[in-house]
């Protein structure tokens, strides 16, 4: 089969596993199970703590040891019994050490799929900025895909959303090992290799660059956004089943559907990426990323399943731009700006920042503060309060982020071309 086809279909069934059940989680923890705010908070930190210290050490892996694809396939194989054996859990503790287990074996291979995507497409002498974004957005179509499933089949609110995940997640590791081999590219010195190199520590050396510094601290800050919608987007949307007047909308009966526009609008901006780094370099396209984060909580703070439709309807719409423009464009970013030797590496260090430490302290610290200062006394939740404490948040990255960030745009950084890319595959 045609490489971009092969790399289409991993990047598809990638996502369809984390759609089946990132989203509709909330519905299952509060509508299903009923339980706590502050432990669902605890509950969804769980791919941050993973993403601590999983990617680093499957690209310290991948670079030195073990085919990236078989890696991959393993994660993937290990990842798929687990969620099927997460409905049989009957307590939020265990359901937490499970959901960990899993996250354990599935946030490395994030990073992991792009590295292989990256080494298979390099071989072929691909741009690698012009052709992994078309490949990319099928893994957004297929989120979609696992969103409509689950909630035309009404599994928002069932333990069976976990078995479509599963399901999908063992073929995604059997088909792994099909791939085009990616293996590891740094040479190890076995007459002397220091410590640094053997405990993977070399790409925490790019926090000595300034301007990659500051990438990850705010890598770290909007992957602290990130989760937020994840974790409340689909349970804010089931709460209006509790209001008379918009219990029987759309948007009520199938909040997954409405959510899933973001991802259509994914698709979109993903194909945009290109020609936005292209014209306004990876500083400018960030920013934009922030400020889309903005207008996505306070449009979900003034809107409504009725007559304010449209503005939740445009928060998932604006949502394309402020994930892609940070997540994807950040991948491209250190993929351009670090060399061959430590680049799974330091993807893997870019997923801990965002899908790590920063998904911990937006869960843990959302949590505490719902729970706290907008619950009320019935149990009922102030999501507008929240979102707009949410919007305010974002704002004050961008600020921060205009200041400190300090990147001159350069539109031969922005591409590389065939030539390049073949001299960075390993001959």
């Amino acid at each position: 089969m045609n490489i971009k086809f092969r790399l289409t279909l991993m990047s598809f069934l990638q996502f369809f596993v984390w759609g089946s059940w990132l989203i509709t989680i909330g519905a299952f923890w509060f509508q299903y199970k009923k339980w706590a705010p502050d432990q669902f908070g605890a509950i969804f930190s769980t791919m941050g703590i993973a993403s601590l210290f999983m990617p680093t050490i499957a690209g310290y892996l991948a670079d030195k040891y073990i085919n990236a694809e078989k890696l991959y396939g393993i994660f993937h194989i290990c990842g798929g019994i687990v969620l099927f054996c997460l409905p049989m859990v009957a307590s939020p503790t265990w359901f937490f050490w499970v959901l960990l287990l899993n996250m354990i074996f599935y946030m490395p291979t994030i990073a992991l799929s792009n590295a292989v995507a990256y080494s298979a497409l390099k071989q072929k002498g691909a741009n690698v900025v012009k052709d992994f974004p078309p490949i990319r957005v099928w893994g957004t179509i297929g989120f979609i895909v696992a969103l409509w499933v689950v909630s035309l089949l009404h599994f928002e609110t069932s333990p069976n959303q976990f078995y479509v995940a599963s399901i999908a997640a063992i073929i995604l590791g059997l088909y792994s090992f099909t791939l085009p081999p990616s293996p590891p590219q740094a040479k190890t010195d076995k007459a002397g290799e220091n410590t640094q190199s053997a405990l993977s520590l070399n790409a925490f050396g790019l926090f000595k660059n300034y301007k990659m510094a500051m990438f990850f601290v705010f890598a770290m800050l909007l992957g602290a956004a990130l989760q937020l919608t994840n974790a409340y987007g689909d349970t804010f949307l089931h709460d209006f089943a509790g209001v008379e007047a918009y219990k029987n909308t759309t948007a009520v009966k199938y909040p997954a559907i409405i959510m899933s526009i973001s991802q259509i609008s994914e698709t979109l901006f993903i194909l945009a990426i290109p020609f936005f780094l292209r014209r306004f370099g990876i500083k400018q396209v960030m920013l934009i990323s922030m400020l889309a984060w903005v207008l996505r909580f306070g449009l979900f703070a003034y809107g409504n399943p009725g007559d304010g439709l449209w503005m939740i309807v445009l928060s998932c719409i604006v949502y394309g731009m402020a994930f892609d423009f940070f997540n994807i464009s950040g991948s491209l970013f250190v993929e351009t700006e670090t060399s061959p030797a430590i680049r799974a590496s330091a993807q893997g260090l870019f997923m801990m920042m965002t899908n790590g430490v920063g998904a911990v302290l937006g869960s843990l610290i959302s949590g505490f503060v719902i729970q706290h200062y907008f619950t009320n006394a019935n149990g009922s939740k102030d999501w507008h309060g929240i979102w707009i404490s949410f919007a305010a948040y974002a704002f004050l990255i961008a600020i921060f982020f205009v200041v400190l960030f300090k990147h001159k745009h350069q539109i031969a950084s922005a591409e590389i071309g065939k030539a390049e890319l073949r001299e960075m595959t390993p001959h």
